[in-house]
């Protein structure tokens, strides 16, 4: 059989819990998710996943990298690539593959292509480019207040729809490359914007959720790291005391909604590509860049410790699952979206690049072979929630470890405490609790150096956004990239489109040419 395609599905903000065929046990919410649900019966599962930064940019940066935050230079939503480091895409570029990237990747300046050969539409200019809803934004549009206001029933059409927009696009591009070059393989990651706020959805998904269909968070505002300087921070910034329960509800409704009406997109997706006979011979991957609070805690959004913030769904799914050759399996040990870069090489027959900090998980995922415990770093080597609030969060078998710059650790037993509810630093612990406490609080003072990271984020990020800024307009978000070489606003009509630009160099510099080149 020739080598594998690999269809690369990444969702942003959808957060572990918010899967159908997760159990309630296991901290499931109760959204309706078939076609995700069909792919977790014929896919290896990872459980316990993690990003490696709760924030756009920077966990996909790290997931493109194969490498934790510091070393791959992923601070904040502007941080730029390091185009010495090897990418997954890239990697598999020069190994043989097409590849292709429709939709968000949220990439600081001019480093847009990062191993692909093709982005036919998305945020080229790295602003995001989610949509803005036509009804009022309140709060100036504050994005943090608007969060749990912008929500309910779309006022887009259906069609025009971002998701909408990438599943077609990678549909075209893929029947294309098909037709044109049917023996070479492709790795085509398609990156939606849902459940990303704004948290807006059909009408026929926010009313199977509002007001009767939605559950209150399983996680409450309590416990003994509820005044936590970290968790205060983010109750502070988030304007917790500001959202009534009314609110908070009809929001987490909408988060349903726009979980599930992603659930279809992929779904006529699939079938498309079914019919085409693109899935035949080709690696299905589902993850998120991070997980959403949706009110857990009492907190929204992400950038924080919490297991909602830092832990994501992760499937693989090879073709021989799909035809009865291989079962479904679960794998419960903590693994992190680094690991996707080593493991995607090795099931590709793709050479592993040195120097990368994932590790590859394909025994488990071909032969259900157990993969070794090791730590699992989530950081944020920000100030996001004041002075001191860098943070480093380790899981490490059925424990979790937080080390904050200038803050007091945290310390939990998730096993036992999956809602974080019971920091243990200074309670009685069993003999296998005092033993992991120890080997994580002596493994976390050892793994990382705050000042040392603040350093290189002053200096290097700076340098990096200073050498590849681009001159895109502000105004612009979502673009697409024409076969002529035009950049046009694909936010303006189909029949009048704006020409942001006749020559992608005009915006991007001269290696932009360079960037896209086979």
């Amino acid at each position: 059989m020739s080598r594998p395609n690999i269809l690369f599905l990444l969702s942003d903000e959808h957060s572990y819990r918010f899967m159908g065929h997760v159990p309630e046990e296991r901290g499931g919410e109760p959204v309706d998710t078939p076609a995700f649900d069909r792919l977790a019966s014929h896919s290896t599962v990872f459980t316990d996943a993690y990003c490696q930064m709760p924030l756009c940019t920077p966990s996909r940066l790290c997931l493109l990298t194969g490498r934790e935050v510091r070393r791959a230079g992923a601070w904040n939503n502007a941080s730029v690539l390091r185009p010495e480091l090897p990418t997954l895409p890239g990697t598999l570029r020069d190994a043989g593959y097409e590849t292709c990237l429709v939709g968000k990747m949220h990439l600081g300046g001019t480093q847009q292509f990062v191993g692909f050969n093709h982005r036919p539409y998305g945020d080229l200019t790295g602003k995001a480019g989610h949509q803005a809803e036509l009804f009022p934004q309140p709060n100036g549009h504050d994005p943090i207040q608007s969060r749990t206001k912008v929500v309910g029933q779309t006022t887009i059409p259906e069609s025009l729809l971002q998701d909408q927009v990438v599943s077609l696009e990678t549909l075209a591009y893929l029947r294309e490359h098909h037709a044109s070059q049917p023996d070479k393989p492709w790795f085509l990651c398609a990156s939606f914007s849902r459940p990303h706020f704004p948290i807006t959805a059909p009408a026929r998904y926010v009313d199977r959720y509002w007001p009767d269909g939605v559950t209150r968070p399983r996680v409450p505002a309590s416990g003994n790291a509820y005044d936590h300087p970290m968790s205060l921070g983010m109750r502070t910034g988030f304007h917790v005391d500001e959202i009534s329960d009314e609110e908070m509800m009809r929001a987490r409704a909408s988060y349903f909604a726009c979980v599930s009406y992603l659930d279809e997109v992929i779904s006529d997706l699939f079938l498309r590509l079914e019919g085409s006979g693109l899935l035949e011979n080709t690696i299905i991957v589902y993850t998120s860049d991070h997980g959403e609070m949706a009110g857990e805690h009492g907190v929204w959004w992400k950038n924080g410790w919490y297991e909602a913030c830092t832990r994501v769904p992760l499937m693989i799914s090879l073709p021989e699952h799909r035809v009865g050759g291989l079962h479904a399996y679960q794998c419960h040990t903590p693994v992190g979206l680094i690991d996707l870069f080593p493991t995607l090489c090795s099931l590709s027959e793709t050479p592993i690049p040195e120097g990368l900090d994932g590790v590859d998980l394909s025994e488990s995922i071909v032969h259900h072979n157990p993969i070794p415990d090791r730590p699992i770093y989530s950081d944020n080597l920000m100030p996001r929630w004041g002075e001191g609030t860098e943070f480093r969060s380790i899981r490490w078998k059925h424990f979790k470890y937080v080390r904050f710059r200038n803050a007091p650790p945290l310390f939990f037993n998730l096993q036992d405490d999956p809602g974080e509810q019971k920091n243990l630093t200074d309670k009685t612990k069993t003999s296998d609790e005092q033993e992991a406490l120890q080997y994580l609080s002596t493994h976390a003072e050892e793994s990382i150096d705050f000042d040392q990271a603040e350093k290189d984020r002053l200096v290097r990020d700076g340098h990096l956004r200073e050498e590849y800024a681009h001159h895109a307009p502000d105004s612009t978000g979502n673009l697409y990239h024409m076969p002529s070489g035009k950049i046009i606003n694909a936010e303006d009509t189909l029949y009048h489109p704006t020409v942001i630009a006749d020559d992608g160099r005009d915006i991007f510099g001269p290696d932009w040419e360079a960037q896209n080149k086979s």
